[in-house]
């Protein structure tokens, strides 16, 4: 980080740029009824244990009775504290971690000037960031408001995002939602990557007042957040995720899977098999059968996951069911690093940051499609 912060800061002093007006559609990265990130069908193979399946597209529904606000992760490396209003990254964000959705409810994204790697950066070696948390936080709260006033009428709407999406909806919901008649909209917020903090043994009272962890599937108006770790490699004292400030508190974690489970759960996972982030042990062979036949695979039940909490430490342990008499992959990625001349280097208080949204993707969907009015209208409107 120490690195990235030098190589960064030449442009930390840039201004951002002028605020987006959220009433021109240019300002917005999806929105229902165009063409866009969100809506372009991905080309999807199934991968079994006996090798590669089916072959599809994910579905988009014609008329979905939800709606989905989502805000993407940090991916912008444009110079300065703060992104400009190109969608570059953000773009591929939204296909990897949101275009599922669209099977589901009706999709919206804002473009907004999120803060940058470079933030990351500085806040990692003691920089003040508030600044750029503000900027970013009044975008996506300009967004929202926009929103409600002239694209909801009145509608139920999921909150998803992760990692800094996660964080700046968490003030969403703590400013403008919690105790307003907007919480009755909300059906769900699906904020992983990011710490939630909840009293030992309690479902709310720390980052929210009134809105609680979801304890049982079909559960609404309660919140989705885990953070990621591998199994036998738990978040480190002082983690950036999955360890809390304060004693008597913990990090709280929903299964996707099944909220309220506290056991092993199956995973029904979606991976861009073209990713060129750094994995540990080299890049992945997904099946003996050789490259996949698409740019995303479907691996259900590869992958398990169960909620850990151990006094500040709360996390989502995640385990590959490895086996060495299937074709399919005995690894998987997730944890957040940079290729260097002597290898690859994770950092380890971020655990697997970067499965928290693929690894359980399906169980996500599911999730909002359990929930949406209409259930079974619902799931015909996927087909």
């Amino acid at each position: 980080m120490g690195a990235l912060a030098l190589g960064a800061s030449p442009g930390w002093a840039q201004p951002a740029p002028a605020a987006p007006n959220y009433t021109s559609e240019s300002t917005w990265l999806c929105l229902p009824g165009r063409s866009d990130s969100c809506s372009t069908p991905l080309a999807t193979a199934a991968l079994n244990p006996n090798g590669y399946g089916s072959n599809g597209l994910s579905p988009v529904a014609k008329a979905p009775a939800l709606d989905c606000f989502y805000v993407y992760p940090t991916v912008s490396r444009d110079r300065g504290l703060n992104s400009d209003l190109r969608a570059n990254e953000e773009r591929g964000a939204a296909r990897s971690q949101f275009a599922r959705f669209a099977g589901v409810c009706r999709t919206f994204a804002p473009v907004y000037r999120q803060m940058t790697t470079a933030a990351v950066a500085a806040a990692a070696t003691g920089g003040d960031i508030r600044p750029a948390f503000n900027t970013a936080f009044g975008d996506v709260r300009a967004a929202f408001r926009n929103y409600l006033a002239t694209r909801n009428n009145g509608r139920p709407f999921v909150l998803v995002g992760h990692s800094q999406g996660s964080w700046l909806l968490q003030e969403l919901i703590k400013r403008d939602i919690e105790s307003t008649p907007v919480a009755r909209q909300m059906r769900l917020a699906i904020i992983p990557g990011f710490n939630v903090l909840v009293p030992q043994g309690k479902l709310v009272g720390g980052t929210f007042k009134s809105t609680p962890l979801c304890s049982r599937p079909g559960q609404t108006g309660c919140i989705v957040s885990y953070v990621s770790y591998r199994t036998r490699n738990p978040p480190p004292e002082g983690a950036v995720f999955g360890h809390a400030p304060a004693p008597g508190m913990t990090v709280g974690c929903v299964n996707p899977a099944r909220p309220g489970s506290r056991g092993w759960e199956k995973l029904d996972s979606y991976w861009f098999a073209r990713s060129t982030q750094p994995v540990p042990g080299g890049p992945i062979a997904w099946s003996a059968q050789g490259a996949p036949p698409a740019p995303y695979v479907r691996t259900d039940g590869l992958v398990s996951a169960r909620c850990v909490n151990e006094g500040q430490r709360g996390y989502l342990e995640v385990r590959v069911n490895a086996d060495p008499f299937d074709k399919r992959t005995d690894r998987i990625g997730g944890e957040v690093g940079t290729a260097t001349p002597l290898g690859a280097f994770f950092l380890p208080g971020w655990g697997m940051h970067l499965a928290d949204m693929n690894a359980p993707q399906g169980d996500l969907v599911r999730l909002v499609e359990e929930i949406a009015p209409g259930g079974s209208a619902a799931r015909a409107a996927r087909r």
